[in-house]
């Protein structure tokens, strides 16, 4: 297939093109800068231009431009530019695919599961409304956003993703570094939930939104069995032979992180249900598969 990503140079996106390329898919990136190799669209979502001839032959479009959620600490400012990257980013994607003679049959949309927001110990599925907050309200208007592809008739599938275990980029990849240095340790009481997914099992997920065509609407890509956060601070030690006696204080987090530490401490038990019911398989189930193959 032809198919378009936005965001392919974050850390998702960078696997998601080498595993489609190695297939022999051709891949079309969108990028925000004057074009610089065959195979790249200029876009600019901050203005909302995208000429749809770009994406001409285009079977398939997966959406993961985002600014990061947890890269600087949560002024006034940065929440917008995090809810504007994704919700104009969206709206610019959504006009110029309605705007194709012939338009893909699918768009898997990136989305978060912070639309749950804190779900304490309850396990939470696709069916679960959205929760309260800024991360929420983020994630609804994100969703909301690509309606308009929906009411064209072309396939919408959202993967609402929890954190992915990688070696770097991420939330996790910098956690790597302080556990290595036995520096590690468990947040606040460690009794929250984390959500996670490995690296492969996120980019195969992906791949299985694209070829499933009767799975739409909201997916939660994370692994079958959420583990807390003291689980996951003991695997992490004993995958990598080191002390996890450090830890981070609430008070700590909040003086650091600001609002986002309300987030890193909250808990989300969330669980994969529309995934494995479409027959997904995955490579890393546990919380120490995913660990030993990062």
């Amino acid at each position: 297939m032809r198919i378009a990503i936005t965001g392919s140079t974050g850390l998702i996106g960078t696997a998601l093109v080498r595993s489609l390329r190695a297939d022999g898919h051709e891949v079309v990136r969108l990028v925000r800068r004057a074009p610089a190799a065959a195979g790249e669209v200029r876009w600019d979502p901050r203005r909302q231009e995208l000429d749809p001839a770009g994406l001409a032959g285009c079977e398939a479009v997966v959406h993961l431009a985002g600014a990061g959620v947890g890269d600087h600490r949560w002024t006034a400012a940065y929440k917008q530019e995090i809810r504007d990257s994704r919700v104009l980013g969206t709206r610019t994607l959504a006009a110029a695919l309605t705007a194709m003679d012939t338009p893909p049959r699918v768009l898997v949309s990136g989305s978060a599961i912070g639309y749950y927001g804190d779900t304490g110990d309850r396990r939470t599925d696709e069916s679960a409304p959205a929760g309260h907050g800024f991360l929420p309200e983020v994630c609804t208007a994100w969703e909301d956003a690509a309606q308009p592809v929906r009411d064209a008739g072309i396939r919408t599938a959202f993967a609402r993703t929890g954190l992915v275990v990688a070696r770097s980029g991420g939330a996790w990849g910098r956690l790597f570094p302080f556990f290595r240095l036995g520096l590690g340790g468990r947040f606040g009481d460690g009794s929250q939930y984390w959500s996670f997914i490995s690296l492969a099992d996120h980019i195969a997920a992906l791949r299985h939104l694209l070829d499933t065509d009767d799975l739409s609407g909201p997916v939660n890509l994370t692994a079958p069995e959420p583990v807390t956060n003291r689980e996951a601070t003991a695997v992490m030690g004993h995958v990598l032979n080191r002390p996890t006696l450090c830890t981070v204080p609430a008070p700590v987090l909040r003086a650091a992180l600001g609002e986002f530490a309300g987030d890193v401490l909250g808990s989300q038990r969330v669980v994969p249900r529309r995934l494995l019911d479409s027959g997904f398989v995955f490579r890393h189930p546990r919380i120490i598969d995913a660990i030993r193959a990062a």
